[in-house]
């Protein structure tokens, strides 16, 4: 099991990992070698995750959540098997924990009489300046 909160804990059966080409730099070792981690996860059907997780989980997952609810994390910026396993694995969890923490509600709240008066009083003093960098006319 693994554990991502103190509530949500995923069974290591659920995660699938595939071995892929990483690209990039490495010589003639890079051809040869599956140093690359796909990981697939599928949140639509984890008990683990309840319905509320897995909505708030589909737009911060966003590219990486497939139509059918499997998240894919693709990890190859290491260049060993092992430490793009720990990246992907590390990159899961934190993307369920971020869905797990419920988003703070937000009051909408309004400018008082004082803060408008401040600012429009603000503007004013601000125009006045402008005005003083005006050409002088022949008259004033």
């Amino acid at each position: 099991m693994i554990q991502v909160s103190k509530s949500i804990a995923i069974d290591e059966n659920e995660i699938e990992e595939h071995f892929i080409r990483s690209p990039g730099p490495g010589g003639q070792k890079v051809n040869k070698t599956e140093s690359a981690v796909q990981l697939r996860f599928d949140a639509g059907k984890s008990p683990a995750l309840s319905a509320t997780v897995f909505l708030r989980l589909k737009p911060l997952a966003g590219r990486r959540m497939t139509r059918h609810g499997v998240i894919v994390i693709t990890a190859n910026r290491f260049r060993t098997q092992e430490q793009n396993r720990r990246d992907a694995m590390d990159r899961l969890i934190a993307l369920i924990r971020e869905a797990a923490t419920v988003p703070k509600h937000r009051r909408s709240t309004r400018p008082s009489r004082a803060a408008k008066q401040r600012r429009l009083d603000g503007k004013r003093r601000q125009g006045a300046i402008k005005k003083g960098r005006s050409k002088v006319g022949r008259f004033d």
